[in-house]
């Protein structure tokens, strides 16, 4: 006669071993939503921080071409001179958009 204590350990069946597996391992992570505002603000503070030009300096370039063909044609640019009219053309954009920035939490928007 066996005593009760010594019975064999039950095999667990491979399908509850598997369990949820798949769905840890597989599938699609979906996209995290953030308040509105968050993203922008985070944005906001990475471009505070770097001091590279916004605008590219190509365009930029073709763009002051374009409107110094108006005053005289074939004039030719130094690049340091190119750049500071760049410099000096962000900083007043900046500038704008700060007191853009500043009307609009007047207006509570």
């Amino acid at each position: 006669r066996k005593s009760i204590d010594s019975k064999a350990p039950r095999k667990q069946l491979a399908t509850k071993v598997k369990k949820n597996s798949s769905s840890t391992t597989g599938g699609v992570k979906k996209p995290r939503i953030y308040h509105l505002g968050t993203v922008a603000l985070r944005e906001i503070r990475c471009y505070q921080e770097s001091t590279e030009l916004m605008v590219c300096k190509l365009p930029f370039q073709w763009l002051i071409r374009e409107i110094a063909q108006d005053f005289k044609i074939d004039l030719c640019f130094q690049r340091s001179a190119v750049m500071a009219l760049q410099e000096a053309s962000e900083a007043y954009f900046i500038g704008l958009f700060e007191d853009i920035n500043l009307c609009a939490i007047h207006t509570k928007r």
